[in-house]
């Protein structure tokens, strides 16, 4: 093969070898081998390909990818672990005491853990199926601010996998807001286990993106959202969300407390406007 061809096919290939792991040392070798017989007869000026300066970029190169790697089994591994953590929180029986019950069948629990953090629970049901309300919360959660006041911006910064990505999220200026602005740096992670779908969260840390000035990094998780076909009605949904947040700054905590169950309830009602915007027709949960 020439050596002008075979620079194409490379830089053709390249984005393929560096998105399968297990493939990229053999092919680096195999054109190192390449390209060292060419050297050798001439093909190539040894300014421009030395065995040497091939070794070395062929090192970096997999340093580099061998970096890449090891962070995104770091994201992956952390929205894992989040979701079962935050699952624990929920499913545990013991603690949980009554914080609101509205008139429309939503309620809300509250539960001290280690450490004097409070979380809440909140249970409703959806006019949408698990997997529609997962297209929403999930793989389109960057039209959030779309149908939900409260969020400015939702921007994904890093794609890990299908199932895990991190997001960084601007909270909106509102009138009435009493926690105010808030940003979030946060691992995502979602997962289906029989007709259950199973979203997890919890902040964490992307060197690129540090704290922002005029903002306060709040802090989230473990979090979790579980949804469940209803028995009866597969098309509609038990939503199950657990709230457990840092907000940081200088604020009370009994102020916070009143606060978050209320940042639920609101939430849940801008989510069923935007199912009603999708189907206006659909009133049978």
């Amino acid at each position: 093969m020439p050596p002008a061809i075979m620079k194409l096919c490379f830089g053709i290939s390249y984005p393929l070898v560096r998105s399968i792991a297990g493939l990229q040392r053999a092919a680096l070798v195999a054109f190192g081998q390449e390209f060292a017989r060419w050297q050798s007869r001439g093909q190539i000026a040894l300014s421009a390909w030395s065995p040497l300066r091939w070794t070395e970029k062929v090192k970096l190169l997999e340093q580099r990818m061998s970096v890449l790697a090891d962070e995104d089994v770091f994201y992956l591994r952390q929205g894992e672990a989040a979701l079962n953590e935050a699952l624990n929180i929920v499913e545990s029986k013991d603690g949980w005491k009554l914080e609101m019950a509205e008139k429309n069948g939503d309620v809300i629990y509250s539960k001290v853990l280690t450490g004097n953090r409070k979380v809440f629970r909140l249970e409703a049901e959806l006019n949408a199926s698990p997997q529609d309300l997962q297209d929403i919360l999930f793989f389109r959660i960057e039209e959030m601010h779309e149908w939900n006041p409260s969020i400015r911006r939702v921007k994904v910064l890093k794609h890990v996998s299908r199932n895990t990505v991190v997001t960084h999220e601007v909270s909106a200026e509102t009138a009435g807001n009493l926690i105010g602005q808030r940003d979030f740096l946060s691992v995502r992670h979602s997962s289906k286990i029989g007709s259950r779908v199973y979203l997890g969260g919890a902040a964490t840390w992307l060197e690129s993106l540090p704290p922002q000035p005029g903002f306060v990094r709040a802090e989230d998780g473990p979090t979790c959202i579980v949804l469940e076909p209803l028995q009866d009605r597969p098309d509609c949904s038990r939503f199950i969300w657990l709230v457990n947040m840092d907000v940081k700054g200088w604020l009370p905590q009994s102020l916070l407390n009143k606060a978050l169950p209320r940042v639920q309830e609101d939430f849940t009602k801008h989510l069923r406007r935007r199912l009603e915007a999708k189907d206006p027709e659909n009133n049978r949960c």
